[in-house]
């Protein structure tokens, strides 16, 4: 009888890991909430019109339709009891030979609760989608509003300057330029301000010298208002009010500024970090269980390279599944199991066209190189053949005529 592997999130993790299974050798059962995986480098081109959701979104019944030992449930977890190996989900509950969690991350308040409540996130298709419609409305009621207009509809501020947060103020400080002057000529759009607050003294804090200047010079040269070493004290979705004293008017808030484990109940509270994550060894099994293991962003593995855990990003993600899946794939040989080591290939981040900046192991570069690196590598990320021709052909679309015709503001009327 084959065992049953049960998978806990479909991103880049989980898709890895299942997709190198050896075919047909395990029972495997998907479990997420959505029903689709989300390529989540390009959530900010959908929060600003550039691409369409459906173009990053991938649905996992798709994905596996060729793969008859794959059964997907769309659910959400509610807890994992290790003694009795099941799981129990809003669908019921389901047994389990192994169970490999791969649920990711989400957006980290740090226990600000009304920060939570007032500010945009940017970590589901659905959030993106979310910041597409709030920024396009707040622009027909500045039109509706006339010189009446709240000051605080004029200024979008993102908070984090991270590859995210360089990313989406950058592509907000293009169609600024660009493409929303021409939807709505009777705004004045030198009255539109974009913020870009960061805690630290640097944007892209974990990349080069050259990256954090980079970023820095592109980003004051397409106006964004760069403050850096300033944190949110508090956001009641009116007001900001910043560490250094300064309050600051804004409707528009898109916290980018951490990230925090998605912790599933169940698991001893010994395996957890400070920051919710779950304690593996380098094999990626859960500390102190057997057949439980992490992968991805939700995994904390501590290595001689690496003694505080690896980045949580996608390339981590993609080769810890892979290498897990490796491992189940040698266990039917009778074959001895590969320890994950991390190799870094490399970071990268774009600002706006024909500005981007791209560190690899031995050599820095930035600009239109760059950008080409940049958008070359994303396209092969991309699962689908059809879906890198639908964002080619939008990016080349965008690029020949400075627009696009994605400004649509989609919502369901309660």
């Amino acid at each position: 009888m084959k065992k049953r592997i049960i998978v806990i999130g479909g991103g880049f993790g989980g898709l890895q890991f299942i997709k190198n299974l050896k075919p047909g050798s395990f029972e495997i059962i998907l479990i997420d909430r959505l029903n689709h995986h989300q390529f989540q480098p390009l959530f900010y081109q959908v929060a600003t019109s550039q691409i369409e959701p459906t173009s990053i979104s991938f649905p996992f019944r798709k994905i596996f339709q060729d793969r008859k030992d794959v059964t997907v449930r769309m659910a959400g977890v509610l807890f994992v009891d290790p003694q009795n190996k099941t799981v129990a989900t809003t669908a019921g509950s389901l047994t389990w030979d192994a169970l490999v969690i791969a649920t990711g991350a989400k957006t980290n308040y740090y226990g600000n609760n009304e920060l939570e409540k007032n500010t945009l996130s940017l970590k589901t298709t659905y959030e993106a989608i979310k910041i597409r419609n709030e920024i396009l409305e707040n622009f027909e009621n500045i039109l509706n509003s006339g010189n009446k207009a709240d000051e605080g509809l004029s200024n979008i501020v993102v908070v984090g300057g991270g590859p995210t947060g360089v990313e989406l103020s950058g592509a907000f400080a293009e169609i600024k330029r660009d493409i929303l002057p021409k939807d709505f000529p009777g705004i004045d759009f030198s009255k539109l301000n974009i913020y870009l607050l960061e805690g630290g003294m640097n944007t892209l804090s974990t990349m080069s010298p050259l990256a954090q200047r980079s970023s820095e010079k592109y980003l004051t040269g397409l106006g964004v208002i760069l403050r850096k070493g300033v944190f949110v004290r508090d956001y009641d979705g009116l007001t900001l009010t910043l560490s250094n004293g300064e309050s600051l008017r804004s409707r528009n808030v898109i916290w980018t500024a951490g990230i925090t484990g998605n912790i599933i109940d169940g698991l001893s509270a010994e395996v957890i970090t400070t920051t919710n994550r779950i304690k593996v060894d380098r094999t990626n099994r859960v500390i102190g269980y057997e057949n439980i293991y992490a992968i991805g962003d939700i995994a904390y593995m501590e290595t001689p390279k690496y003694p505080k855990g690896h980045p949580q990003v996608a390339n981590v993600a993609i080769n810890q599944g892979r290498n897990l899946a490796g491992n189940f794939n040698r266990l039917l040989k009778g074959r001895k199991l590969v320890q994950y080591e991390y190799r870094d290939l490399g970071s990268m981040a774009t600002v706006g066209r024909n500005k981007a900046i791209v560190d690899l192991p031995l050599v820095s570069f930035r600009g239109y190189l760059a950008w080409y690196f940049w958008m070359f590598l994303h396209l092969m990320l991309i699962l689908s053949v059809r879906n890198k021709l639908i964002i080619f052909i939008n990016w080349a679309w965008n690029y020949i005529t400075k627009n696009s015709s994605l400004r649509l503001i989609l919502k369901v009327n309660s």
